[in-house]
């Protein structure tokens, strides 16, 4: 790795911050300067407007009385040169049919402005800028109403001009800057630097030690402060020190490493209930739906068949847990791979529709196939854990609805009930151990309050997201994301 001196590292700052300071400010003003000229051209060219439609308004009244198009088709020409002549623009009339009638400058190229012709005709404003040219269309007035369109053909090349130089002056004021503050930033941070390679010669004495018979700078800031307390140091050092804090540095390092024992018991056993109870939960699900329809032969093959997966699953548990015990291990093995989320997800979705039935809760699904790269046991985990949550904290005769589709290079699931919502002041606990909302509600659906937080334990390890929408009595919606497989 190549070093870079901190010298030049201070002045790369103060370069990079004042490269980000001068383009910020640039682009500020120079956006003020160019919605500016907009709104001075769109006022002129609106007070230009306004004058056409009392000239032309003027004209229909007091010549003979006609038809709107025939007067546009009759004095157009007329009308077109007299109003180029006030505004000093090229001016083209069209009538109430987008026909043009008249143009102040007829022998000069014309250019296509159909399609700002059509919103002109139906009484609205608008322009096209092509080049260093502003084409302006705008409704003509009559006594009754709209009688033709007027053009403005203006020119933008003042107003162009006048940008560049502003940003010519951005561009050499910020050199100029830039050049000063290398200048004076690399003489600064020399003294600097200079002052921190005495300190580090210092250090290096006393690293092969040698006792510092006095300060190597005096100095009143910090830098000063900081050759004194290497001096100190020194001091401490021959004073036999160094024993002690090797001892105690040990004492540290061995209270640390029982805390984190602790503390990865601690995780073990949270995880390791959840884990269990996972499969349980979808055991006894099926088992309640037997009690239902014990007679449904398809029933009662489906329960035959997800309990031998979960009992499988909690036989692989036993196992691991024993494994675990014997490495004095407190954390399962993450063995990420592909996995068809809509598949799973559709899967867990039949499982949990014992435990919504009872409840008196209807699954809705809205899977599009996804192959994602994650641990397969943690996502079903986490599924099972979130709708679970949508089941039991929902209302009678609600709805869960489970979705899953790409966004981007993620794939995105949702669960989205109609339950009865979480308070705005409760939203950032829910991911806290132990934290429920409702004591009452969740010690009758057996909630311990490790479930979520838990689950954001294992998204995280997916190298996912989580979060929580929704509000008290207006349902829940939970959004889960996860890298999407790419082979």
């Amino acid at each position: 790795m190549i070093r870079v001196s901190l010298k030049w590292k201070f002045i790369g700052f103060v370069a990079g911050l004042l490269v980000f300071t001068i383009a910020i400010l640039s682009m500020l003003v120079l956006k003020g300067v160019s919605d500016d000229q907009r709104r001075q051209t769109e006022s002129s060219l609106e007070q230009q407007t306004g004058t056409a439609n009392l000239h032309i308004r003027q004209q229909f009244v007091t010549g003979a009385r006609l038809e709107p198009k025939s007067f546009m088709q009759l004095q157009g020409q007329k009308l077109a040169v007299e109003l180029g002549s006030i505004s000093g623009m090229r001016v083209i009339l069209y009538d109430s049919d987008g026909m043009a009638v008249g143009d102040s400058l007829p022998m000069a190229a014309k250019t296509d402005v159909s399609d700002a012709l059509q919103p002109a005709l139906q009484n609205k404003i608008a322009y096209i800028t092509e080049g260093d040219t502003l084409q302006y269309l705008a409704p003509l007035q009559g006594p009754d109403g709209q009688i033709g369109v007027i053009q403005y053909e203006a020119s933008l090349l003042a107003q162009r001009a006048f940008y560049r130089n502003i940003l010519s002056l951005f561009v050499f004021g910020g050199l100029i800057v830039l050049v000063i503050s290398f200048v004076l930033g690399g003489y600064y941070m020399s003294r600097q630097a200079n002052a921190v390679g005495q300190l580090k010669k210092a250090a290096d004495r006393i690293r092969e030690g040698e006792r510092l018979a006095e300060p190597v700078l005096k100095r009143k800031d910090e830098l000063g402060d900081l050759s004194l307390g290497i001096f100190e140091m020194s001091e401490a050092i021959q004073s036999n020190l160094q024993a002690l804090e090797g001892e105690q540095a040990k004492m540290r390092q061995a209270l640390r490493k029982l805390q984190e024992l602790e503390q990865q018991q601690k995780h073990f056993i949270n995880n390791i209930s959840h884990e269990f109870k996972t499969p349980l939960t979808s055991i006894k699900a099926y088992t309640d739906l037997l009690d239902m329809y014990e007679d449904d032969p398809t029933l009662l093959r489906d329960a035959r068949e997800a309990i031998s997966r979960e009992s499988g699953r909690l036989y692989d548990l036993v196992e691991k847990v024993l494994k675990l015990a014997a490495l004095e291990k407190y954390e399962f093995e993450h063995q990420p791979g592909p996995v068809e989320l809509a598949a799973l997800l559709d899967d867990i979705s039949d499982r949990m529709k014992g435990k919504a039935d009872k409840f008196g809760v209807s699954i809705f699904k809205q899977l599009e196939p996804v192959i994602i790269w994650a641990d397969r046991e943690s996502v079903i985990h986490i599924a099972i854990n979130l709708l679970d949550n949508a089941i039991k904290y929902n209302v009678e005769n609600g709805s869960v609805t489970v979705k899953c589709h790409v966004v981007g290079e993620r794939a995105e699931v949702v669960f989205e009930d109609t339950g009865v919502g979480i308070p705005v002041e409760g939203r950032d606990q829910l991911f806290e151990p132990f934290y429920t909302l409702n004591k009452d509600r969740a010690r009758q659906s057996g909630g311990s309050g490790l479930g979520l937080a838990l689950v954001k334990q294992l998204v995280e390890k997916q190298a996912g997201t989580i979060r929580i929408e929704g509000s008290e009595g207006q349902g829940t919606m939970v959004t889960v994301t996860f890298p999407i497989y790419l082979p």
